[in-house]
């Protein structure tokens, strides 16, 4: 596959969940720690991105994703394109760290 017939997205996740009694924190952890194993990156709290190559690989990994909610809560997901989320204006703050080393053009391809 040609670097011009790839299309590298962004796959979202928004989530705020209960954290009320110590089955809801233990469920926030586990859906937290299945997010970072699958690869999304955290861009600040409970919003995760990853990186995605069509629509196919968006396909299997929200799949992944809908196997691994909790029970309680609220989780979205959103796909963007990598031109769209080049596009995003950080208003206060600054980059994260893995955010200024890993840039769009530097991904890991297995």
């Amino acid at each position: 596959m040609s670097q011009d017939t790839r299309r590298f997205m962004r796959l979202m996740v928004f989530f705020d969940l209960p954290t009320v009694t110590k089955a809801d924190k233990r469920a926030y952890v586990v859906f937290r720690r299945f997010l970072l194993q699958d690869g999304y990156d955290m861009l600040q709290w409970s919003v995760y991105a990853r990186i995605v190559n069509g629509m196919d690989d968006i396909t299997k990994h929200q799949k992944r994703l809908s196997a691994n909610l909790p029970r309680k809560g609220s989780v979205r997901c959103m796909k963007v394109s990598e031109k769209q989320y080049a596009g995003m204006e950080i208003l206060v703050g600054t980059q994260s760290v893995q955010e200024e080393s890993i840039g769009s053009r530097q991904l890991l391809l297995f």
